[in-house]
């Protein structure tokens, strides 16, 4: 075997490329969060309380810095690029990217968690490189399925500081921008994802444990009270039986007399 077919498999080696060391980063804090209930949406279906858990992770070195958020439904599997949004730093440039070209999917939909998620990457950024600029891109368009869900998105957008922009009449090709980080805007609708704290998860559930305990009371003294009324109703089923029994007996006595 000669020298450059020795060095052809390190080339091709060398040539492909590594993934990032941060790629397989999972979350490391999380916090509960709670989904307000919401009348039902013509598009989204029902919108009832719900509870989700919500996950973060940054890294930082010298030439960028990497936050992730993400949301976990119970017993829901997502894909993994479901509820998922990263925020890149990059320190050289110094220039912050919110998100995937592919946007951001969110599960459930039109209950405020993109907003929220959006949001959270906002504040961190502002509060260490409020002066980088912001790296824009395309919208996607495969997951826009109704007029109804394109407003959204561009109110959704705008409303966090972004501009949005059609490249066509038809309003199809679409991209968002934004000059630096500290014009975008760090509020999300806060009636409708609500941050849980530990204490007052723990309160929440002493106080459903309490009202279980009250109303297993209340149910015990129904069926009580169900018992009783069923002791007295057949009592009364027998005292009537006898009494239609004895009407009987003194109608044919009386039949039986007046026939002699």
């Amino acid at each position: 075997m000669s020298d450059t077919d020795a060095q052809q498999p390190e080339e091709q080696a060398e040539q492909t490329p590594q993934p990032h060391p941060w790629e397989g980063l999972e979350a490391e804090h999380f916090q509960l969060l709670r989904l307000a209930p919401l009348p039902t949406d013509r598009s989204t279906g029902l919108r009832p309380l719900r509870f989700v858990r919500f996950g973060r992770a940054e890294r930082h070195n010298n030439e960028q810095s990497l936050l992730r958020l993400s949301v976990d439904i119970p017993g829901q599997r997502l894909r993994r690029e479901q509820n998922l949004l990263e925020v890149w730093v990059d320190h050289r440039s110094r220039e912050v990217r919110f998100g995937a070209d592919k946007g951001l999917q969110i599960e459930p939909q039109n209950r405020g968690l993109g907003r929220f998620l959006l949001a959270q990457g906002i504040v961190w950024a502002r509060q260490r490189w409020g002066s980088y600029t912001v790296e824009g891109g395309a919208l996607a368009v495969k997951d826009i399925l109704s007029e109804d869900a394109r407003l959204r998105r561009d109110h959704f957008l705008r409303v966090q500081g972004f501009e949005v922009s059609y490249q066509d009449l038809a309003q199809v090709k679409a991209s968002y921008a934004a000059s630096r980080v500290s014009v975008l805007n760090p509020e999300w609708n806060q009636e409708r994802v609500q941050i849980i704290d530990l204490l007052d998860c723990g309160a929440m559930l002493q106080q459903a444990d309490h009202n279980l305990h009250e109303q297993q009371v209340k149910i015990s003294k129904l069926e009580r009270r169900i018992d009783v009324f069923k002791r007295e109703d057949s009592g009364l089923r027998f005292t009537i039986a006898c009494l239609v029994a004895l009407a009987l007996f003194q109608a044919g006595l009386l039949i039986w007399i007046a026939t002699r």
